[in-house]
């Protein structure tokens, strides 16, 4: 049985995250969600040389939603839908959620339901000019779990939010522009070489200072961080920053 796959890669301090279900348009199985909070989890989570991540899908396709040819065996029980939905989507989402690391999304193609949920948890969005968004789910009658639902609002925005799961409604990359939920819209050929160019600016700047400032945008008040967060102040890191500006250098980080 086909179950379709995470593909973890790097160039350089780049890694690569490859969605991968072939004939599916990328759909997530059960086993790509296990197979993705494992790849967030394990070496995202432990080399210290990687500086920056690319989420992207295979052919062309970022992720149509769903694997729905999984559905009947697990969607009809509350127990195993629960189990679905906490311990194995969240779960994942959860670990993007938590790498310290930059996650550029290369979006390409469909970005549905739980394509649309993964590349909420991504930094910096780059869109091909024809790829489309939505989570029509209220088609195959069901909701969006609640945590999946306040993620993807916090990222579309709630009017979007709000059409998207009550009117099933599809829009494309410009609508998303417009609310700001992705930085560019691109000529599709160019997609994943204006990703890896923003990943590569972003993998030569300097590493800690993104880790901190991941953590400060992901904190619920300012005020939870003060403790650590001028910790930084005598690191290599920042002087190497200031004296390669004031020699009038790029700094080497």
């Amino acid at each position: 049985m086909r179950q379709g796959a995470v593909r973890l890669e790097r160039e350089g301090a780049v890694a690569f995250v490859t969605l991968a279900n072939p004939g599916r348009l990328n759909a997530m199985s059960r086993a790509m969600w296990r197979a993705l909070r494992a790849v967030f989890d394990g070496e995202l989570a432990r080399d210290a040389s990687l500086r920056c991540v690319i989420v992207r899908g295979e052919a062309g396709q970022f992720c149509a939603g769903g694997d729905i040819s999984e559905y009947p065996s697990f969607r009809f029980d509350e127990a195993l839908l629960r189990e679905f939905h906490e311990n194995e989507v969240w779960a994942a989402l959860a670990a993007m959620r938590a790498c310290e690391l930059p996650l550029v999304a290369q979006i390409e193609g469909a970005c549905m339901g739980a394509g649309l949920e993964i590349a909420s948890c991504c930094d910096i969005r780059l869109a091909g000019e024809s790829a489309k968004f939505g989570a029509p789910i209220a088609k195959l009658g069901f909701p969006m779990a609640p945590r999946e639902a306040a993620l993807v609002r916090g990222a579309v925005g709630d009017a979007l939010a709000r059409d998207m799961l009550l009117a099933a409604s599809v829009h494309g990359a410009q609508r998303l522009y417009a609310a700001g939920f992705l930085l560019a819209v691109l000529p599709d050929a160019e997609v994943a070489s204006r990703a890896l160019a923003h990943a590569a600016r972003i993998a030569e700047l300097a590493p800690k200072a993104a880790r901190a400032n991941k953590r400060t945008l992901a904190a619920a008040s300012a005020e939870s961080l003060l403790a650590t967060a001028y910790d930084y102040a005598d690191s290599p890191e920042h002087r190497e920053g200031i004296a390669a500006f004031l020699a009038k250098r790029p700094p080497v980080f």
